[in-house]
């Protein structure tokens, strides 16, 4: 699993937004008719951009409903999406949730269309009526928002200890493979101390994506583990910090 049952996202360190606008718990339908579920927050200001959430594996879990809402107070629109809706229905879900039994049977086209959905959405009037528009994601969907950069229609992806190298040679879809084809620039935020994720492979990564041409910056911070951003992790605030002014930075075209 990436973070704790407990973590929480950490608060904004800067200001910059007025609060939320709205936030709230939806249905969202895909091309191919799949229904999932999704939360979404609008900022108040109505040019700001927005981010489509890419959960762990865990898919819509508190955590990231809770991170929606941050975005959405420092002036930036933000919907988390679920994986699970073909597999697991649009129900509540618990803690004893076999989240892995479903994270298998996701498909690359399933993805696609979801990750399409909430875009969508968030370009729509409902959603904040972006006109910009980036990914965010975490472990797993850090590996799924890098690949946006492929996939979709978007002006950034950002992605949290989501490993580049993927799941062996066989891999056709991990992130430095695909790099060569990405049409967007990329953010990688990375603990120096994630035994999954080595420093070579993070090389790698920003080597092929600068030898494509596509804008990268990839940042590690020492002695901090997978799943950093959390702020019940206090030794790890500085990274937590950091890697927030960073992914605003990132998604407001300037320094935050």
């Amino acid at each position: 699993m990436c973070h704790e049952t407990t973590a929480s996202p950490p608060l904004p360190p800067i200001a910059g937004g007025a609060g939320a606008a709205s936030s709230r718990s939806m249905v969202l339908e895909a091309a191919d008719g799949n229904r999932f579920r999704a939360f979404g927050a609008t900022a108040i200001d109505p040019e700001a951009p927005a981010v489509v959430i890419l959960p762990d594996v865990r898919g819509l879990h508190p955590f990231y409903e809770q991170l929606a809402v941050r975005f959405a107070e420092v002036g930036i629109h933000a919907t988390a999406l679920d994986y699970f809706g073909r597999t697991a229905g649009l129900d509540a879900r618990d803690e004893d949730f076999d989240f892995r039994a479903h994270v298998a049977q996701i498909t690359t086209e399933g993805l696609k269309d979801d990750v399409a959905a909430g875009i969508a959405f968030v370009r729509s009037d409902a959603g904040g009526g972006a006109d910009e528009v980036f990914t965010v994601g975490f472990c797993l969907g850090g590996r799924f928002s890098f690949n946006t950069a492929a996939d979709q229609d978007v002006d950034g992806v950002i992605g949290f200890y989501g490993g580049p190298q993927g799941t062996g040679p066989d891999d056709e879809r991990a992130p430095v493979h695909l790099a060569p084809s990405y049409r967007a620039p990329v953010l990688g935020l990375f603990g120096r101390a994630d035994e999954h994720i080595p420093q070579e492979t993070l090389d790698r990564f920003r080597d092929t994506l600068t030898e494509a041409g596509v804008e990268n910056e990839i940042v590690t911070y020492e002695g901090a583990p997978h799943s950093f951003f959390d702020r019940s992790f206090e030794q790890h605030r500085e990274a937590c910090d950091d890697a927030w002014r960073r992914v605003l930075g990132f998604v407001r075209g300037s320094e935050a």
